[in-house]
């Protein structure tokens, strides 16, 4: 008996459609593609119960006609190619003539559409992948595709959908990127019947910046552009003090198409080089046009990868650019060198902080008995044993102990404290907040805005308190108070960016708030400290749980033993 045998079309189709469609999200992206190729200058996206229910997208552009309409939802039809060497010189978002009938295999579809030379629309019909109607019909000029019950026909693959409003997250994500190099074309996104983003057309790249990014990047914003034989670039870059815990504000796009590409990653962070910190990552956006003919977009049916047929070239442009884009942007110094000074280099103005006048430490909360520390890795002696030398580089603490020496960092050891302190403070109750006297005006991104609508009142259990003010503004009125020395606004992006993916009752999520908090309320590399401040510090990092690490894994401290220093120097072999 033969083992092997044909798939039905239909479960083909669903095959298929698993690789272009795997939520709301995709739906709409391929759509938005289609309706940016048509040369449409309007799209307006309408969603219910985070596209699961409807999604609905309207378009202004050349519209189709009966016979084109018929052909669009049949795999592999499309207007961009006709053969195989058209690969290699795509102009268009979409090319693979998959979009249509993969979406229309695995939701019930109604596809209204006109061409502006005609005077009658057609209006086709499609569910599960079966054509039910084809008619005659009026209808504005360009395209309405209505995509509703997403999945209704795969159970298991619509039970894996997540919630309503982090569906409706991805989506507005998904328009904003889309949005990004096409200000030219007017975007508006509703959500059941609610204006979420609206996008008027505009011939500034800055202004669809300044909208999808927030106004404190656009403020800041370093632009550079270069052209050589090959391709031609413009980088649009935050200052390093504007860096994340997270790489979703970096955004690259190559002829236009957004994409996730590892080499250009890794050249935007070797762009930056030593202006960021560890485990950061800048917000940057990265505009690439390039020969189609030098660039394979053909690499996966999402079209969000590429190869590129001179990487290394396109790698040295990318770090080249950025380079210069920084080097020739004005530095501002906000305080004095380490070692001169009792300003830390890296921090902002003052004039940007909510914070008392003069940092101190919280004090130590009593907690449990701390668990056993491996002997190697144990706090080298009770605190009186610890000599304090002095600070080099207003960023290690330098300590003589009996059996050698101990350099502590700063930063990472404030971080425990600070974390260890919220925790005990979050498990007895919650973070006692301190309201402000003057509240702190606060401009959001459109999804960030989404999120604190419905879920910024978790964040009081934080001590943090913010009200609409209109707009993507908020009036920051309360903070918590064990906090000092906090840029609130990158604070809470990320604290933000958090909310969105979970709710803050799940463990993992609550535990990367506080460690968020406690990273942005830590004192900073480059903050000189008097010798009562060093003294308390080491103190309160004895005391804590887990002295040896910070909440992100990093050691906070090293211990030389005489007889490594003996080696070092070789005294002893």
């Amino acid at each position: 008996m033969n083992v092997i045998r044909i798939l039905p079309e239909k479960v083909a189709s669903q095959i298929a459609a698993g690789e272009v469609i795997d939520r709301p999200a995709s739906v709409v992206r391929e759509l938005i593609d289609n309706s940016i190729d048509s040369g449409a200058d309007r799209v307006v996206i309408n969603i219910e119960k985070g596209g699961k229910g409807l999604i609905k997208v309207i378009d202004n552009g050349a519209g189709m006609s009966k016979d084109d309409l018929l052909l669009s939802v049949e795999r592999h039809a499309t207007s961009k190619i006709a053969n195989a060497s058209d690969l290699f010189s795509v102009k268009s978002l979409g090319f693979r003539g998959e979009a249509l009938p993969s979406i229309s295999s695995v939701s019930r579809m109604v596809i209204t559409s006109r061409p502006q030379d005609q005077i009658v629309g057609h209006r086709l019909k499609i569910a599960g992948g079966k054509l039910t109607a084809i008619e005659e019909t009026g209808a504005p000029s360009g395209t309405i595709v209505e995509v509703r019950t997403l999945f209704f026909n795969i159970p298991a693959r619509r039970k894996f959908l997540r919630a309503v409003r982090t569906e409706t997250y991805h989506i507005i994500d998904m328009v904003s990127r889309a949005a990004m190099p096409f200000p030219q074309i007017g975007f508006r996104l509703d959500d059941t019947g609610k204006s979420v983003l609206n996008l008027p057309a505009s011939d500034q790249q800055l202004s669809r910046i300044s909208v999808l990014m927030g106004r404190g990047f656009a403020e800041e914003v370093i632009d550079r552009h270069e052209r050589n034989d090959e391709l031609a670039i413009s980088v649009y870059l935050a200052p390093s003090h504007l860096a994340r815990s997270r790489g979703d504000r970096l955004f690259v796009y190559v002829n236009r198409r957004y994409i996730r590409d590892r080499l250009v990653t890794k050249a935007v962070m070797e762009g930056y080089g030593q202006r960021l910190m560890k485990g950061k990552y800048p917000q940057a956006i990265i505009f690439i046009e390039i020969d189609p003919a030098m660039v394979d977009v053909n690499v996966h049916p999402a079209k969000q990868e590429v190869r590129f047929h001179n990487s290394r070239a396109v790698f040295n442009v990318i770090v080249s650019t950025i380079e210069k884009a920084l080097a020739h942007s004005s530095p501002v110094f906000l305080g004095s060198r380490p070692g001169n000074g009792t300003e830390n280099l890296d921090r902002p103005q003052k004039a940007n902080y909510v914070s008392e006048p003069l940092w101190n430490y919280a004090q130590t909360i009593p907690g449990p008995q701390r668990p056993a520390v491996p002997e190697e890795d144990a706090w080298p002696g009770k605190n009186e044993d610890v000599e304090i030398l002095g600070q080099l580089g207003n960023t290690y603490i330098l300590c003589q102990v009996k059996d050698g020496f101990l350099m502590v960092d700063q930063h990472a050891a404030h971080e425990r404290i600070v974390y260890e302190n919220l925790k005990k403070t979050l498990g007895a109750a919650q973070i006692e907040g301190q309201t402000l006297l003057m509240p702190y005006k606060l401009e959001l991104t459109v999804r960030e805005k989404e999120i604190v609508l419905h879920k910024g009142n978790q964040l009081t259990r934080f001590g943090i308190e913010l009200d609409h003010f209109g707009g993507n503004t908020f009036l920051l009125r309360s903070v918590p108070a064990i906090l000092k020395d906090v840029r609130w606004d990158i604070f809470l992006s990320e604290l933000i960016t958090e909310l969105g993916e979970k709710e803050l009752e799940d463990y993992a999520v609550l535990n990367k708030v506080l460690t968020i908090m406690a990273c942005h309320g830590a004192i900073r590399a480059g903050y000189r400290m008097t010798y009562e401040e060093m003294s308390d510090l080491l103190k309160q990092l004895e005391e804590t749980d887990l002295p040896t690490n910070c909440p992100h894994g990093r050691p906070t401290f090293k211990h030389f033993t005489y007889s490594e220093i003996e080696r070092m120097f070789k005294r002893i072999v």
